[in-house]
């Protein structure tokens, strides 16, 4: 592409750089200059104009988003994604149902390392998105970018994202109580809040002793999709209360504590093929904490290693929550 001041005799097919005022209107910067365009701007009484020349292998700005948003998502539809249409060089790029975002996020750094005028972004890796929300944007910055350039970023960035959409539909809270007037009213209401979110259905209040028997009788006898536990008083060890009770249940503990605050006070596990999370108390909070991570990936059945939640460490400190029983900052 040439880009810079083009006389008026060599405008016409060139993309124009600046919007102009004419006689009768205003042509916008973008638009391909034709000769009625030309004629216009040298009745402005102009003899050049700023424009961007295509040459051999270059290929328009909405050519090359449409075309690198395909490479991203090949099958929209399988993907749960919706393609919008390019315009001004961008293609934004929508989830068509509630779920997280699978980024891989390598792919998209190679993308944007390609070239410098071939950029996507996109929303954080597992962010929460509800139908019609934007999870990323290409754009081309440039008016055209060399063909070689943009097939180069369409190989790295391929099938680089795709929603990962709600699998459960009912989940049951488990609160234990230790001085047996809690209600779990609180508890109760805050988790509908998170789980209606995702369109996650809540089950009835219960609440139980905080005793390992007692416990682990209510997560054997439930049937939800996914089993929550919100103890009356903070699982502080992996064979405290909670734990115990999932492993006496016939589950698995699969992790304790997690480097997010707040949050650090959370387990999970499995019942048969069913996830389990020992919620920490900051859950009773509708404020971010590093439960809402953990809970959304498992009610969109993403895997949940070890490994992941080390990862989380890294943005890991949110806002605090004034409520709590023990302050960052006391």
């Amino acid at each position: 592409m040439i880009f810079g001041d083009v006389a008026l005799d060599a405008a016409e097919g060139a993309v124009l750089a600046n919007s102009q005022q004419v006689p009768g209107g205003k042509l916008k910067k973008g638009i391909v200059l034709g000769p009625d365009d030309v004629a216009a701007l040298r009745s402005a009484g102009l003899q050049s104009v700023m424009a961007a020349r295509l040459e051999p292998g270059d290929l328009s700005e909405d050519v090359a988003a449409e075309r690198l948003a395909q490479a991203l998502v090949p099958d929209a539809g399988r993907a749960g994604l919706r393609l919008g249409r390019a315009s001004t060089g961008r293609v934004n790029i929508h989830a068509e149902a509630p779920g997280v975002i699978e980024v891989l996020a390598e792919r998209i750094q190679a993308l944007n390392a390609v070239d410098p005028m071939i950029t996507v972004a996109t929303v954080p890796e597992w962010q929460r998105v509800g139908p019609r929300s934007m999870v990323a944007t290409v754009k081309i910055i440039s008016y055209a970018v060399r063909e070689a350039a943009l097939d180069a970023a369409c190989h790295a960035g391929q099938s680089a994202l795709r929603l990962r959409p709600v699998v459960a539909q009912r989940a049951q809270l488990i609160q234990t109580s230790v001085s047996g007037d809690d209600d779990g009213a609180k508890g109760q209401a805050v988790t509908a809040e998170r789980l209606d979110r995702l369109g996650v259905a809540l089950g009835p209040v219960q609440v139980v002793p905080h005793e390992i028997s007692a416990l682990a009788e209510a997560i054997r006898a439930t049937d939800a999709d996914v089993v929550l536990i919100l103890t009356g008083s903070a699982t502080s060890d992996v064979a405290d209360v909670a734990p115990e009770a999932l492993r006496a249940a016939g589950g698995r503990v699969v992790h304790f504590g997690m480097p997010v605050d707040p949050g650090n006070l959370l387990f999970y596990g499995t019942l048969g093929d069913r996830p389990v999370i020992g919620l920490p108390g900051c859950a009773r909070s509708p404020a971010l904490n590093g439960a809402d991570w953990v809970l959304e990936r498992m009610l969109c059945g993403v895997e949940l290693t070890p490994g992941d939640v080390a990862s989380m460490g890294v943005g890991g400190l949110l806002k605090e929550i004034p409520v709590r029983g023990r302050l960052r900052e006391a």
